[in-house]
């Protein structure tokens, strides 16, 4: 014979002490895309720079202070670029990368952590 199955007892939001409400589901999936975005160090690196440059960057001089390859890097870049962080545009056979403006605010407030 199995044994007993015992209910669990009904729980109450926040009976040991008060809980916010959940984020919205649309603000939780943009904060968790831009935490993936910034959760590697090449990328957070490429925003340091980014930040610095006082003209748009091109994805040649990227891949020369990296020990990565043109795609690798471009990958990361595309990364960024979905996160809303930067935008891009091409001349000739290069593309060139700059900060996103505006920032949406959360992003602009990660990007202030960064030096």
């Amino acid at each position: 014979m199995p044994p007993a199955q015992l209910a669990a007892p009904a729980r109450t939001r926040g009976c040991c002490s008060p809980v916010a409400v959940a984020l919205e589901a649309g603000m939780a999936d943009q904060l968790a895309a831009l935490f993936r975005a910034l959760a590697d160090p090449t990328r957070v690196q490429i925003l340091h720079m980014l930040k610095a440059a006082s003209e748009p960057v091109c994805v040649c001089d990227l891949t020369a202070v990296f020990e990565l390859s043109q795609p690798t890097i471009s990958h990361h870049l595309g990364k960024l670029r979905k996160a809303g962080l930067i935008t891009s545009f091409r001349k000739g056979i290069w593309t060139f990368h700059s900060l996103a403006e505006p920032l949406p605010a959360a992003a602009g407030a990660a990007l202030a952590l960064v030096p």
